[in-house]
């Protein structure tokens, strides 16, 4: 049996990524979206989602690339002197890893995160991390302590399987063998600390390769290949990308609410769920 989420990440993150996820759920496929609480149009996020009853919005863990939800003080390690998050996830996770003092803090930011989407009265449909960092042990272990005190919500399970991705982009074997292994290898003590918290994940994910491009014949190839089991495709649409060199954010739209790809999903028999929708079937 085939289960297919359709999610969008950085929710929150500015005005034309939410435009661009609003947009994407109303016209298209999107199914579930994942909320940053410490972007700058959280709000604004918020107030979509409330009149979006559909749209699954879970909860975007970010400790890069980002700003924090506490006051930068209380976090000082986690943060430079201009109050922002490290734009360097490997040297940031490396430090994380090694540092009991970063630890502290950033269980404490985790915790104010989950606290803060708790506020807006929106059900957390799923916990995942910015740049993957969910698979961080740290940030594991924060989310098996923290995750069942706010619904036990399902947690992205960010591996690519090799072969379909393979069969769908028909290009860059090096990069997809080299994702499928180093996710598969990582992501091990991630699955057994949170399935042992009473926490569900998906199956699959497609988008770690074609990150940025998953446009409308990314999208028609991947449905071409989806695997039994509950698989996850996430994008990052925006009515204007932020960053056009990184993520044609706006292509990403164009393909998740595409006639086409909508037609393939319909002649696949699927239906889009939301993570609390495909765990509940």
């Amino acid at each position: 049996m085939k289960s297919l989420i359709v999610t969008a990440d950085d929710f929150g993150m500015s005005l034309p990524v939410n435009e661009g996820i609003e947009a994407s759920h109303t016209e298209g496929i999107l199914s579930a979206t994942s909320l940053m609480t410490g972007g700058e149009a959280f709000e604004d996020a918020v107030d979509r989602a409330r009149r979006l009853p559909d749209l699954g919005v879970g909860l975007h863990i970010h400790l890069v690339d980002s700003r924090p939800v506490l006051p930068p003080e209380q976090i000082p390690d986690l943060v430079d002197p201009e109050g922002n998050f490290s734009n360097n996830p490997e040297a940031f996770g490396f430090k994380l890893f090694f540092s009991p003092e970063m630890r502290r803090q950033a269980e404490a930011e985790i915790t104010a995160q989950f606290e803060r989407f708790a506020r807006t009265g929106l059900v957390m449909d799923h916990v995942n991390g910015h740049h993957h960092f969910h698979m961080h042990p740290v940030v594991t272990d924060a989310i098996a302590k923290l995750a069942p005190r706010f619904g036990s919500p399902p947690v992205r399970f960010p591996v690519e399987p090799f072969g379909p991705s393979w069969r769908a982009g028909a290009d860059k074997p090096i990069r997809r063998f080299f994702n499928w292994a180093f996710y598969a290898g990582l992501t091990q003590r991630m699955r057994r600390k949170l399935e042992s918290a009473g926490l569900a994940l998906n199956d699959q994910v497609f988008g770690v390769t074609d990150t940025g491009g998953m446009t409308e014949g990314r999208l028609l190839a991947y449905l071409d290949h989806l695997p039994d089991g509950i698989t996850e495709v996430y994008a990052h649409p925006a009515m204007a990308a932020s960053d056009p060199a990184a993520y044609p954010s706006f292509e990403e739209y164009r393909g998740l609410i595409s006639p086409e790809v909508r037609a393939k999903v319909e002649a696949l028999g699927l239906h889009p769920l939301t993570f609390k929708a495909a765990f509940a079937t």
